[in-house]
């Protein structure tokens, strides 16, 4: 009987061993309101799951005994307590009081597991859809200029922000990081053509918020990325339907209404949710040019929930136009604003007259899309599934469709071959030595009267026809190893991308004005002849400059294993990675299009495609590794340390094929990144400070410069630059309603190597080695106070860029930039569970007029400060915003 008692008693006890505990529960506001998104780990292990729609969560575990159990949501304090796992199932009923830390906030990037921004060895920054919300945000550079190491250039306006990330050289736009929404890109292979990521989509009120992940891991997942991934999270609906409309204007004459709806699609019990979200809006700011930015964006997505996962589609469809703007001529020695014939300072030389223009070219008319600016009409479908295979394998997949078709229209002022701005009278002695009189009109009939003594410009105007297709998808399966203490990660990323880089240029003469008038001159030469110099105010129709069809595919391979071990966690990752690419050139050649005897040759001849082509291929291979580890030093400190070897894909329209050779010499950019640092987090401070090193070889650059009045490649150049680095982060709660926060990020950098190719004599030399990288400040921060008492909030902030080179060869420096924000709101309950909150907004407080940048098509002799005049781009003048949201 005895033997009977002990076999069943040790029976019982290996059952005990190898049983599991199941842990479910809800986690709720302090007003009873379900927090969806929130962290729920058993402290110290990999045992967890977040919570859904409705606030639940469920998950098993092997582990057994006492248990801390542990739940974080951003903007609330971290919930903790004991629980015995001894294989019987154990309810917990959450809720989560306000306040908390703000590295407790949930990663979703860059990862397989669910984690807080404290227990990730990498830098993150999230920022939540509220702030942007209250920000007024002019382009994806107001929202990103306060993350730590990114410099952020808006003067462009809402779309094509230069983004430089800390240490690494400034290609413009965002080379070096994708923009993703709902973690996949919105382009898969940058530099088939050069717009910018953010001409494809823009921010609305239906994410979540925000992340920046930078380094470590974040060049394995997904499309990869040697600097770090931005990646906005959608909304999706769920049990509580939630309606929002946000109506703003500002000054200058913007009207922009958001819209968000959100919830449950059929009966209480039907497991389909739905999201729709967007904008419409028209602004004929922020600077006015006498064309218009308007234009809609829609985006929604449908939300199916199975027993053990959930497919996602979601849909976006954009039509809309944005005006751009680039450097103009500043006086040569302050910078300042040159007063124009009006007597008003000028701001931009973009003509509204110039909507409409078109010209002849041997393929028929062609008709300028200036006035829509950067014009982007198209959208994207995306799949994402999510399915539990079992307790400890799960498949995950994201496959997006996206078409497009994109104009990105630029006027380049002040650029010509003589003094810009320059008198009417000695203009002409310029272009015609010698003549015997002139004639000068407004264009479009103005009674105005031209003045010898008024200035006139000469402008660049280019028209980039970039349509594009773009096919991408990731498949992984995540597995939980029994025991909690790895989780291995096994998938696979593939794409594709067909582009199109057709180039029209012409030139045009215009008065010196905001939105000036264009103007037609004729003269008498030296021997008696008329001549029509400037007709419907272009001068020159240069006509086709580029004409190439771009294809790109990517896959690639990579394998993880997210450890956790009592206080430690390490990161560990491999990524293989094929390219293949075609590029076709088409040849072109100039045609006289135009029989009036009285026109320049420029004004007759248009350059168009001749039908020929020429075919290049690439074909390269790289392989990448992520090294990283977390220690947790105390129950409020964290140390990490990261270290990753990768790689970036050159962009491919900086190649030119060899005619009768396809295989063109291609390698990938090499890159090395590390960092060591530590993560501070209690209920009042929290913040990071870390050392970081970023190396990166093999860089391909590409110089385009104004030659013979057209804009051309220049120079190739193969560089290498090293950059060594500080950066901290810091938020100190006062109070439950009062908060300080601040960035700062040194970088140390500096060109190693630069072997120039000059495209036009086909010489080469080892140029600007030992010098900055242009256009990266050696100092960046942020500084700001935010007050919430959940009636009253109110922010006031700065952003600082220090000094920093125009270009390579460091010839010219710009001042440091200093931006302020200001902003203020008032929520007004009302009935039921919906609120009304009037605010404002100021951006650039002080109307400061720093530039963000010089002139970028300088060439390589680099841009000089001694000239008469200065061409650079000056930040956005100071803007005004009334901001209504209504939830309901």
């Amino acid at each position: 009987m005895k033997k009977l008692l002990l076999s069943i008693l040790l029976a019982f006890s290996v059952f005990s061993l190898f049983s599991q505990t199941e842990v479910k529960g809800k986690v709720l506001d302090e007003s009873g309101v379900a927090i969806a998104g929130a962290n729920v780990l058993i402290k110290g292990s990999a045992s967890g799951s977040i919570s859904d729609f409705d606030g639940n969560f469920n998950f098993t575990t092997n582990l057994s005994g006492e248990q801390t159990i542990q739940v974080s949501y951003v903007g609330f304090t971290t919930f903790e307590k004991v629980i015995n796992c001894d294989g019987s199932t154990i309810n917990l009923d959450i809720v989560l009081e306000e306040g908390g830390n703000a590295l407790d906030a949930v990663v979703l990037t860059a990862s397989s597991t669910f984690r807080s921004q404290k227990d990730t060895p990498m830098s993150i920054t999230a920022i939540k859809q509220a702030e942007i919300v209250k920000l007024s945000a002019n382009s994806q550079a107001d929202i990103l200029r306060s993350v730590p190491g990114i410099t952020a250039e808006g003067g462009g306006g809402e779309t094509a922000t230069n983004l430089f990330i800390r240490g690494l050289p400034s290609g413009g736009q965002y080379v070096f990081n994708p923009l993703m929404y709902d973690g996949v890109p919105l382009m898969s292979t940058f530099g088939l053509n050069s717009s910018a990521h953010d001409v494809y989509a823009r921010p609305d009120i239906g994410f979540k918020g925000v992340e920046f992940v930078r380094g470590g891991a974040s060049i394995l997942y997904g499309p990869g990325s040697v600097s770090g991934m931005i990646n906005y999270t959608s909304k999706t609906g769920d049990t509580n339907a939630e309606n929002i409309i946000n109506m703003e204007y500002g000054n200058r004459g913007r009207l922009k209404t958001d819209f968000y709806s959100g919830g449950r699609l059929g009966g209480e019990d039907s497991n389909t949710f739905y999201a729709v979200t967007g904008f419409i809006r028209k602004d004929s700011g922020p600077i006015e040019t006498g064309l218009d930015t308007r234009g809609f964006q829609l985006r929604a997505n449908i939300k199916q929930k199975f027993e053990n996962g959930s497919l996602t589609v979601h849909g976006q469809f954009i039509n809309d136009r944005a005006q751009f703007f680039l450097p103009l001529p500043l006086e040569g020695g302050s910078r300042e604003r040159i007063a124009g014939n009006d007597g008003d300072d000028v701001e931009q030389l973009l003509s509204g007259e110039l909507a409409n223009t078109s010209f002849l070219t041997p393929g028929g008319v062609y008709e300028s899309p200036i006035d829509d600016g950067v014009y982007t009409k198209g959208g994207y479908l995306l799949a994402d599934f999510d399915y539990n295979l079992s307790d400890n394998l799960k498949f995950k997949s994201k496959i997006r469709y996206a078409n497009y078709q994109h104009n990105f229209a630029l006027y380049v002022g002040g650029n010509g071959d003589y003094g810009n701005p320059i008198s009417l009278s000695d203009y002409v002695s310029e272009v015609a030595p010698g003549n015997t009189g002139y004639s000068a009109t407004y264009q479009g009939g103005s009674t105005d009267q031209i003045n010898g003594s008024d200035l006139v410009v000469e402008n660049l105007h280019i028209d980039r026809l970039r349509p594009m297709t773009d096919y991408s998808g990731e498949a992984n399966f995540i597995y939980n190893a029994p025991g909690g203490n790895h989780t291995f990660t096994g998938g696979v990323y593939l794409a594709r991308t067909e582009a199109e880089d057709v180039n029209y240029q012409y030139r045009v003469l215009s008065e010196f004005n905001n939105n000036p008038q264009l103007v037609n001159l004729s003269y008498t030469d030296a021997g008696g002849a008329n001549v029509v110099y400037s007709e419907g105010g272009l001068y020159n129709r240069i006509g086709m400059t580029s004409n190439r069809f771009l294809t790109q595919s990517r896959t690639a391979f990579y394998i993880t294993d997210e450890m956790k071990f009592d206080r430690w966690r390490f990161d560990v990752g491999f990524r293989i990675e094929n390219t293949k690419g075609t590029f076709r050139n088409g040849g072109l050649t100039d045609t006289q299009v135009y029989d009036n005897p009285d026109l320049t040759t420029e004004l007759s001849t248009v350059r168009y495609a001749d039908g020929s082509f020429t075919t290049g291929e690439v074909d390269a291979t790289d392989w990448a590794v992520s090294l990283a580890g977390l220690y947790e030093l105390t129950e409020s400190t964290n140390l990490y340390a990261n270290f990753s070897k990768g790689y970036f894909i050159p962009q491919l329209r900086g190649f030119a094929p060899v005619p009768g050779i396809r295989d063109t010499e291609y390698d990938m950019e090499k890159i090395l990144q590390g960092e060591i640092g530590a993560k501070f987090g209690t209920s009042k401070f929290s913040g990071t400070a870390a050392l970081f090193y970023v190396g990166l070889s093999d860089r391909i650059k590409i110089t385009q410069a104004i030659v013979g009045g057209e804009l051309v490649d220049q120079a190739r150049s193969t560089q290498a630059t090293r950059t060594f680095g500080l950066e901290a982060t810091a938020k100190y709660r006062f109070n439950d309603d009062l908060s300080a926060f601040a960035t700062f990020t040194y970088q140390d950098h500096e060109i190693t190597e630069n072997l120039q190719e000059n495209l036009v004599d086909n010489t080469s030399s080892e140029v600007n080695v030992g010098n900055e990288l242009a256009r990266q400040p050696n100092i960046l921060g942020t500084l700001g106070l935010n007050y919430d008492n959940q009636k009253f909030d109110a922010v006031f902030s700065v952003n600082h860029t220090g000094s920093k080179f125009t270009d390579d060869t460091n010839n010219v420096e710009l001042d440091a930039i200093s931006i302020f924000r200001l902003g203020a709101g008032y929520t007004f309950e009302t009935q039921g569970d919906s609120s009304l909150r009037v605010g404002f907004s100021v951006f650039n407080l002080f109307d400061s007029q720093g530039l963000t940048e010089g002139n970028p098509r300088a060439g390589i002799a680099g841009q000089s400060d001694d000239g008469e005049f200065f061409l650079g781009r000056p930040i956005l003048p100071r803007r005004f915003f009334i901001t209504t949201t209504f939830n309901f």
